[in-house]
């Protein structure tokens, strides 16, 4: 529900708040400037009689002196036939000038107040205070489950940049947006009378006996009362000795009698008048210059989330993929169900679909909120899903368990469940592990056991349609999902290849975008690589063949280079294809975030291990550690005269302070060390060390991060911290092939 309403509010009714949000912002601006403009006050501040006082002094004819909430102080008159304005110094009583009200700021706050259409204008405002406040608390809820929960609210945000730079300007403008909406909404209500405001409170018009009026420095219900707390004071008309000065204050309002200088009728302000004074000035922090300026960058915030909102809403639609050939359900002899989010899961259905439509069989693909009551043909099912925020079902699976635990019909499908998400999150796959329970439990039999697939990876999905069409008995043609990414052509400089001594040729390639050596005229017109990060990935499609293979990143876009570690293995078809160039040749690839293996944010000490071509990630770890955080490097490779990568350069860094210590681990030398063996033998050091805060960042090949975990299990036995922990705060992360 929430979606829909964030979705209606923020599209259909985008223009209102749009108008709304810029002319609030732009009028945040004269809190600040009248502030700035205005002479700070003493501590010693004059009194109301002495301001009037001078002000009378200078301008006999003037009839009104007010006090604005930033402070500054303006005296009315009329004299000779002409009506003017004066700015006088609230501390000294000085006179600083005429004062000129800003017409572009009457006329912004007509078209904030009221679109220039009075009184229907100003419930139109209303109703768009209504729609901002629909907006944050249905995008609040949204970023909550997005995040995994409250407490992750302020967690790192992963996604494509629009959807990144439209989630970190809601986390920071909601607040300010909130309180705009909510306060507006008050104030239009007390406008049409539906809230209080206090106007009733007013103080009486007291009885004058009259007599001469007397010096204005000598009234002491003026004299008393500090310029700091006058609001405004209106003179009474000359010649009319039964009038009285009217006196408003910060605290109520009154009259003092011109003759006698005594405060009549004094009227502390209600508790209705002095609410809507408070939020008054949360609206418009006029008499809070900070508020002011918190207020108008969250406004300016509406049109890039409204941009980034549009994008995020159209790339959407234009991902929903079309089923060709969808069976009945009546008729389907194998049912794909599936449950996604951000329609990224749809690819991989269609392509499975389409896989079953080749083999001969009726397929029926659905999302699991139109699972049916019955499926007669049915002897297939496969259910394809990812997990939203912290284990939750994302938005097409949202009635699929309460639909399951009514299923009418026969409960002897096979079925195989495939779970989609990312494996730094605490709670991977949960709805789709929730569904397979659940279809276990309910009596229906497996297909082949649940499997996962961790950021949408092409190759983990390609091995397990490997294994289905094992299990089934025919082969499965199944067209590879690839991700729409934008290429980029980089040309090769220098490539350095160890390990051929020991039948494990591994080379360091280093490329430089196409595009470098042009002028910084043509680069400015050009769109450059993206930015990058070490632990980034470099998504690269061989010749021949359609599916892209991912490299972790050694270097980062401030270097000047992007630099990859690729072992080639044997009939492997891209590590042959990358080994196989010449520096000046060129390739095209594309770059993919990997938030989930990036450093912390801290200057606790890091843990890094690698084997082989892992290390290239970590190498850019330790290049681009400027500010010489501790970083211990543990590095396994075969021999250390064959496959030592990047030896020169670790004696440097080493030198330098880039990086702590080096623990090396050879397996064909006459020690026979592994990685894991060197981790043990520092068990106490590296306990220590995770006592401390440290994270530790592990990649390399599956079994060698499976040979850390469980020497890591051994050193955290006496530490008292569980490696489940770990993960989930971030401290323990792998990147593993």
């Amino acid at each position: 529900m929430q979606q829909l309403i964030h979705k209606i509010t923020g599209l259909i009714l985008l223009p209102l708040v749009l108008v709304l949000s810029l002319s609030g912002a732009a009028l945040s601006i004269y809190p600040i400037l009248e502030r700035s403009s205005q002479p700070l006050e003493s501590s010693a501040t004059l009194s109301v009689a002495e301001l009037a006082d001078v002000v009378k002094e200078a301008h006999p004819g003037t009839s009104q002196i007010v006090r604005r909430a930033s402070g500054q102080v303006i005296a009315y008159y009329y004299e000779n036939g002409v009506s003017g304005a004066e700015l006088f110094d609230p501390a000294t009583g000085a006179d600083l000038g005429p004062y000129h009200p800003s017409q572009t700021q009457i006329w912004l706050t007509d078209l904030h107040r009221s679109l220039f259409l009075g009184d229907g204008g100003r419930m139109t405002a209303g109703f768009g205070a209504v729609v901002m406040v629909l907006i944050c608390v249905s995008g609040l809820i949204m970023l909550k489950r997005r995040m995994g929960g409250w407490k992750q609210l302020f967690g790192p945000v992963r996604g494509t940049l629009s959807q990144r730079l439209h989630l970190e300007v809601a986390r920071i403008a909601v607040v300010g947006l909130s309180l705009s909406a909510l306060t507006g909404l008050y104030m239009t209500a007390a406008t049409f009378g539906l809230a209080p405001d206090g106007s009733g409170a007013e103080a009486a018009f007291p009885t004058v006996n009259g007599g001469t009026p007397a010096q204005i420095i000598s009234l002491d219900g003026l004299r008393e009362t500090p310029v700091s707390q006058l609001r405004e004071l209106s003179f009474p008309y000359e010649r009319d000795t039964k009038d009285a000065f009217t006196l408003t204050t910060a605290d109520g309002m009154g009259y003092v009698d011109q003759a006698t200088g005594a405060l009549l009728n004094y009227t502390p302000n209600g508790s209705a008048k002095q609410i809507y004074e408070f939020i008054y000035m949360l609206h418009t922090g006029e008499g809070l210059a900070p508020l002011a300026l918190l207020l108008g960058v969250a406004s300016l915030g509406v049109p890039l989330m409204g941009v980034t909102g549009g994008l995020i809403w159209w790339r959407k639609r234009q991902s929903k993929i079309k089923i060709a050939g969808n069976a009945k359900t009546r008729d389907a002899e194998a049912v794909i169900l599936v449950g996604s989010e951000g329609n990224s899961t749809w690819g991989f259905a269609r392509s499975l679909h389409d896989g079953l439509a080749k083999a001969g069989l009726r397929v029926h693909t659905s999302e699991m909120n139109a699972f049916a009551g019955d499926y007669p043909q049915a002897r297939l099912m496969f259910v394809l899903t990812a997990t939203y925020g912290d284990g939750e079902a994302p938005r097409s699976a949202k009635g699929f368990l309460a639909k399951l635990g009514k299923y009418a019909g026969a409960r002897k499908i096979p079925v195989a469940v495939l779970g989609f998400g990312d494996r730094q999150f605490p709670n991977y796959c949960q709805f789709a592990k929730d569904v397979t329970r659940q279809f276990a439990e309910d009596g229906w039999p497996q297909i082949m056991p649940f499997a996962s697939i961790n950021r949408q990876s092409a190759q983990e999905f390609a091995r397990w349609s490997e294994a289905l069409s094992r299990q089934l008995g025919f082969e499965l043609d199944l067209e590879p999902v690839v991700s729409r990414v934008e290429q980029h052509q980089l040309t090769l400089v220098s490539r350095q290849t160890y390990g051929h001594e020991v039948q494990a040729p591994t080379t360091v390639f280093r490329f430089r975008p196409t595009d470098h050596n042009h002028s910084w005229i043509v680069r400015l017109f050009r769109k450059g690589v993206p930015s990058f990060e070490p632990g980034d990935l470099l998504s690269i499609t061989p010749e021949g063949d359609s599916v892209p293979r991912y490299y972790s990143l050694a270097s980062a876009r401030k270097n000047g280079f992007v630099e990859i570690c690729v072992r080639n293995v044997p009939g492997g078809l891209c590590s042959g294809y990358l080994h196989g160039l010449q520096p000046g040749d060129s390739i095209k690839a594309a770059f993919q975030a990997n938030p989930g293996f990036q450093l912390k944010k801290s200057s606790a000490p890091v843990i890094l291990i690698g084997a082989g071509a892992g290390i290239g990630p970590l190498i850019g770890f330790v290049r681009n550690n400027h500010k010489k955080r501790q970083m211990r490097l543990y590095f396994g490779a075969r021999h250390p005269q064959s496959d030592f990568l990047y030896h020169k350069e670790l004696g440097d860094w080493h030198k330098t302070g880039f990086v702590h210590s080096v623990k090396l681990a050879f397996s064909r030398t006459h020690q026979r060390l592994y990685v894991q063996d060197r981790i043990r033998q520092d068990a106490a050091e590296l306990s220590a060390l995770v006592r401390d805060g440290a994270q530790i960042m592990i990649c390399g090949g599956r079994e060698m991060a499976k040979g850390i975990e469980e020497a890591f299990m051994d050193v955290l036995k006496t530490s008292g911290t569980d490696l489940a922990d770990l993960r989930k705060e971030g401290r323990y992360v792998e990147d593993v092939f």
